[in-house]
């Protein structure tokens, strides 16, 4: 009767905290555990792959990016960190806190294990902002039978606009697998965002999996507590395999603005994004949502594989996206993971970077999302460079000089007028990274591979290329990008994937753009505004520091006309790197 007593009472105080109009103390019903304190990193004083304005921790294991949202004027990143050292495991909510998602605040962890529901571990899952402004997080927990099971967290006070102590529900878990609902106990994770329907009731969707059937498991809410799973997934699709990280959200037709999560109507389109477990890539789906029937059912003609369309073709996982109402956009996180092997992870003493933020919107055809990195991390440019539009001959390369070639930002844009020479697309060339890694950088064709090659070392023994390369189609000339890391580094351990996808650009009337964002291990580039974006990591053994290069090249026999260059060097983030 005591432990219902101090149940039924905590329950009360919880419900005040989720809907009350003011604020409760209460104290946190879970302690400090002190073996997850960070243990003393014994990483490599040579640190030439830390990034200068991405955001990653002092040392040890990240992954997914959590729970991101603005609140009274600050914006939250929440991700999965590992406090013990390089690799996977022992995972808390870590936290950090930015006025412009530039420049970052840590904090202490905001969730760790500490009821039955989360005793092995706090994995991914979601903010919704409550009426009044409240914030709650739903998550995934491990429990002691190692079932991944739902809990709620909110914000002890929410006056603090750090938001830095959260308190759970004593009702958790709120969703659970049983032999009823016949869910999956080891894949049944990464409850969403939730979303009002017009009946005032609350959604979300849960990743899981009916042997190779990927399901996006729908739930409904009166009251934010109590969930009760509907008869039929919102969306599923066949061979597929377990769905991670799914994400819902509408986009508008109308504009680059964003839409909160509840929007729905003629005026938008909606987004379900998957991270496929078995391939370690995502995809996405454009289509529309019957909030009757609560059936998600994507654009005819879509593909629903990581062979259909995705935010990036390179490394790029677990991505979530959350509206910013401050802004009115959408905002798109995504975790980088290394290429490097586990040995030199413990090494180096750490593993995991976050993405650049990007905003994310409805491409103008309706067929495809824009992404582009938000407009704050220009604040970091410095030491502009403009190169005059020039001829670049075939066989040539010019080098960039005057910026920080291991740190940088460089906007090029390119004009072809003679495509004379564009080798025929095989009907058999219809798988793109394929493609890119049958025809690199070193490969010499008609128009193309033209870009750039970025942390390149004196001599382009190390290099990685990011390049465009033009077909003659069927009825039009088809622009391939790739990434091609084969030669960046000496070091054998990297997987030394090359990337690649095709992009939605007309080169006949329309300039071939590129967008790369250097940062000493990173390489994210947009093409063509931001239609399609590759990441890649990279660990040049000389092209390193001061030591790296920047050069624009054209490895094809015909000449490309360069229309305009911008570099810019970026000076660091302040990332507050503090144990």
């Amino acid at each position: 009767m005591l432990n219902m007593a101090h149940s039924f009472v905590g329950f009360c105080l919880f419900f005040a905290l989720l809907f009350g109009h003011g604020v409760v103390e209460l104290e946190a019903s879970h302690h400090v555990y002190k073996n997850l304190q960070t243990d003393q990193s014994t990483a490599s004083a040579n640190q030439p792959y830390r990034t200068g304005y991405h955001f990653q921790p002092p040392k040890n294991w990240i992954n997914d990016p959590n729970g991101p949202m603005v609140y009274k004027g600050l914006y939250h990143l929440f991700y999965q960190y590992n406090p013990k050292g390089a690799v996977w495991g022992n995972i808390v909510w870590a936290h950090s806190t930015s006025k412009d998602l530039v420049n970052w605040t840590p904090h202490d962890p905001a969730i760790y294990p500490s009821q039955p529901s989360d005793i092995n571990g706090c994995w991914s899952g979601s903010a919704t902002i409550l009426p009044g402004g409240k914030p709650a997080i739903l998550y995934t927990g491990i429990d002691p039978q190692d079932k991944q099971v739902q809990n709620l967290a909110m914000p002890k006070n929410l006056s603090d606009p750090y938001l830095r102590e959260w308190i759970k529900s004593s009702k958790n878990p709120l969703m659970q697998p049983t032999a009823q609902n016949q869910i999956n106990a080891s894949s049944f994770r990464d409850p969403t965002t939730a979303w009002l329907g017009p009946d005032k009731k609350w959604r979300l969707i849960i990743g899981s999996k009916i042997h190779r059937q990927g399901l996006a498991i729908l739930y409904k809410s009166e009251d934010f507590v109590h969930w009760i799973q509907a008869q039929s997934p919102l969306h599923s699709a066949k061979d597929t395999g377990m769905w991670e990280c799914p994400d819902f959200f509408p986009v508008s037709v109308r504009g680059q603005n964003g839409v909160d999560t509840s929007v729905n109507g003629p005026f938008v389109k909606h987004v379900l994004k998957v991270s496929l477990d078995d391939t370690k890539h995502e995809y996405y789906t454009l289509g529309s949502y019957d909030t009757v029937k609560d059936i998600y059912t994507p654009d005819k003609g879509s593909v629903e594989s990581d062979s259909g369309l995705r935010y990036d073709y390179g490394k790029f996982y677990a991505s979530k996206t959350f509206f910013d109402t401050a802004k009115h956009r959408r905002i798109l996180w995504g975790w980088i993971n290394e290429s490097s092997s586990v040995h030199d992870d413990v090494k180096k003493g750490w593993a995991g970077v976050q993405a650049i933020p990007r905003k994310l919107w409805l491409s103008k055809s309706g067929k495809q999302l824009v992404q582009w990195p938000i407009v704050e991390i220009q604040k970091l440019r410095s030491n502009h460079l403009r190169l005059p539009s020039k001829l670049l001959k075939g066989g040539s390369e010019i080098e960039v000089s005057g910026v920080t070639a291991a740190q940088a930002d460089v906007d090029i844009s390119f004009k072809v007028t003679d495509f004379e020479k564009a080798e025929v697309l095989k009907p058999s060339w219809t798988n793109p990274q394929l493609l890119c890694s049958q025809q690199g950088a070193s490969v010499k064709g008609g128009l193309g591979p033209f870009g750039l090659l970025v942390l390149a070392s004196e001599g382009l023994k190390e290099n990685t290329a990011v390049f465009f390369r033009i077909f003659k189609g069927q009825n039009k000339y088809v622009v391939l990008m790739c990434s091609d890391q084969s030669r960046s580094s000496l070091n054998e351990d990297n997987d030394k994937t090359t990337y690649g996808a095709f992009l939605d650009v007309d080169p006949e009337h329309q300039y071939l753009s590129l967008r790369s964002l250097i940062d000493h291990s990173i390489v994210e580039s947009f093409g063509g505004g931001g239609k399609a974006c590759i990441t890649a990591r990279v660990y040049p053994t000389l092209a390193i520091n001061n030591a790296a290069h920047l050069y624009v090249f054209n490895n094809g026999s015909e000449a490309v006309k360069i229309a305009e260059l911008n570099a810019w060097s970026m000076k660091k983030a302040k990332l507050n790197l503090k144990d």
